[in-house]
């Protein structure tokens, strides 16, 4: 396959539309997500026929202007706190501003809310306690869970006709988790009032997962779906979004059961 597992951050236009993924997040071989990517990415060439052309993307170097521009999909994946917290969400803006299929998983998704209530809500000091820990509390929109999910699998329901609903295939799942910071429910109507759906909960009805419905693909989700299985199956949402990059690159590729 041609998929480039490198550090880049070169926006040059090329003149194959095989679909380019930036891969945003501090690379390293001691994060399961991170080790996952190269064979997730294999599995979807072989068995869907969704070979992308991978870019990793180190925050510093995604606080660049355009630093994602120009590809066909952005995934901010888990590794906080992040290097640069500053890149991470300007990968973020620029996908959700230019119609960029994003996904965002676990820190990913995290960093996905703490963009849209600083640049669309108009919280600017909205802030993450573990980036943030002296933060003021009326001010935490990611603030420590009651319960640590680092390990943990557990369901998520998910709202009907959602997109996340549409990608999954069902209305419940069971989902793994690696992570000890979630959001704070104090702030999360400001979100809904500017656009932003909260399409999967938990048991206890805590948010899993968020979209933007005027967006063509935008996910976040508080799980980790690449770690689903042994990796030699991509997990519906991993594959969504590869679908999401074929399509905006005009390619297709094909289907296996």
């Amino acid at each position: 396959m041609t998929t480039q597992m490198t550090t880049a951050t070169d926006p040059t236009p090329r003149t194959s539309r095989t679909p380019r993924i930036a891969l945003v997040g501090d690379r390293s071989p001691h994060v399961r997500s991170h080790v996952r990517v190269p064979m997730l990415l294999d599995a979807l060439a072989e068995r869907d026929g969704l070979v992308l052309d991978a870019y990793w993307i180190e925050t510093p170097d995604a606080a660049e202007p355009d630093a994602v521009k120009g590809f066909d999909a952005v995934w901010l994946l888990p590794g906080s706190p992040y290097a640069s917290e500053e890149g991470a969400l300007a990968a973020i803006r620029t996908a959700r501003e230019d119609g960029i299929p994003f996904l965002g998983t676990c820190a990913g998704f995290q960093h996905a809310l703490i963009e849209y209530a600083r640049d669309v809500c108009g919280l600017p000091r909205a802030a993450h306690a573990e980036n943030d820990p002296a933060a003021d509390d009326g001010d935490l929109l990611i603030a420590p869970l009651a319960c640590s999910l680092v390990g943990h699998e557990g369901p998520v329901r998910v709202t009907p006709g959602s997109l996340a609903q549409r990608v999954i295939g069902a209305e419940r799942s069971t989902e793994r988790y690696h992570c000890n910071y979630g959001p704070d429910s104090r702030h999360l109507d400001t979100l809904r009032a500017h656009g932003m759906r909260f399409t999967g909960v938990d048991d206890d009805g805590q948010v899993r997962i968020a979209e933007l419905p005027a967006h063509p693909f935008f996910l976040a989700t508080l799980f980790q779906p690449e770690l689903a299985g042994d990796g030699t199956k991509p997990h519906p949402v991993v594959r969504a979004l590869a679908v999401a990059a074929a399509a905006r690159a005009g390619v297709h590729g094909r289907s296996r059961a």
